[in-house]
């Protein structure tokens, strides 16, 4: 059977052409909105699959242009490309995964210029103690909200991420749309903004702080937001502990891990998601599967075995907008199989299913 059935040009709606659902009022959106749009156009017909620095390095190669894994593997590229901003709001040339961010700007033109749409994450070292994102010795929030006494110091932070983000632009000088996700995984206790390091409430402070600089001083008006959990809750109740409010957040998402790890419990990971698609159906929110992947693909089944059966889920299958996979770093781990490798086969399988879309499904689908 042939994949789906829509015509979708990200690229269009951009600028103001979006013709999927005969939506004329879409040429009056802002790109933030028309992006929105275009994750609402997606639940039920497809879900958008996205991996971690996928047009930057993969195994075997680094910065070629034009290369993936996933294409390498599927034969089409992920519909959803993640960058991470860790290091660029200390100044540093290359994020803290050693990816030049001036390469990064212009991967993710390139890939929005494809058709193909950005998320990107934030992994920052502390004003605190300068220590990385994963150090949590220090306590860092209650210093950087406002009232804490490098505050100052965190607002300079949030230039540099403001300037960057603003500085992908067009050739006509139109800024990108975006998924900005920062503070994830705040329900664990391996990070400094974690459940470990920080109060709830101080949390909440952090992320509307972060999000009201970023769009009302600085004009980074074109970032749908995420707010990302790690795989903890077993509750509505539980999932909002850290919740910063509907006027902040576009996509509600789990980054889930645990539950799909070699002997994990993969209805445990549907039942999150249902909690998340219940929540976002109530509330007018995207919902997705925001992270997730299996270190080294130590099961070669896994995109069939684990993934696929979350996906194919009925309720998951008609509601989620994507679902994001890590990154494939030769020196370090990979997350997504590669040519040859055992996996391959399965990542395929999954990919080939018609609900599950990657760059071409997004851009370009005749209607049949």
């Amino acid at each position: 059977m042939m994949k789906c059935i829509y015509r979708i040009s990200y690229a269009l709606i951009i600028v103001g052409l979006f013709s999927a659902c005969n939506n004329q009022k879409s040429k009056e959106l802002s790109g933030k909105e028309q992006l929105i749009d275009v994750l609402r156009s997606v639940k039920g017909k497809g879900i958008l699959f996205g991996h971690q620095d996928d047009l930057a390095y993969g195994i075997n190669w680094k910065y070629v242009d034009g290369q993936s894994d996933v294409k390498r593997v599927a034969g089409d590229y992920p519909a959803l490309f993640g960058w991470e901003l860790g290091g660029l709001e200390r100044g540093d040339a290359v994020n803290l995964d050693s990816v030049p961010f001036d390469t990064m700007r212009r991967l993710a033109l390139t890939a929005y210029q494809k058709g193909g749409i950005n998320s990107f994450s934030w992994h920052p070292y502390s004003v605190v103690n300068g220590e990385n994102s994963w150090n949590t010795d220090t306590t860092v929030v209650k210093y950087i909200i406002p009232g804490g006494d490098k505050h100052e110091a965190f607002v300079h932070q949030l230039d540099k991420i403001a300037d960057f983000l603003n500085s992908i632009k067009t050739e006509n000088g139109e800024k990108i749309p975006f998924i900005f996700r920062p503070w994830h995984e705040m329900d664990g206790g391996w990070f400094w903004w974690g459940s470990k390091s920080c109060t709830p409430d101080e949390f909440k402070q952090l992320f509307q702080f972060t999000i009201d600089y970023l769009r009302n001083e600085k004009g980074v008006d074109q970032m749908v937001v995420a707010y990302s959990p790690d795989c903890s809750f077993t509750s509505l109740n539980q999932y909002l502990t850290w919740y910063p409010g509907d006027e902040y957040i576009d996509v509600v998402g789990v980054d889930n891990y645990y539950d799909l790890r070699v002997g994990g419990d993969v209805q445990a990971a549907i039942n999150k998601l249902h909690i998340v698609i219940d929540y976002a159906n109530q509330n007018g929110k995207i919902s997705a599967l925001t992270e997730s992947g299996i270190e080294n693909v130590a099961d070669s089944t896994w995109y069939v075995q684990k993934l696929g059966v979350v996906l194919n889920d009925d309720k998951v299958a008609a509601n989620i907008s994507y679902a994001m996979v890590w990154r494939n770093d030769p020196d370090v781990h990979f997350f997504f199989p590669y040519p040859g490798h055992p996996g391959a086969k399965y990542a395929k399988e999954l990919l080939n299913q018609d609900h599950i879309w990657l760059l071409n499904d997004l851009v370009a689908l005749e209607k049949k």
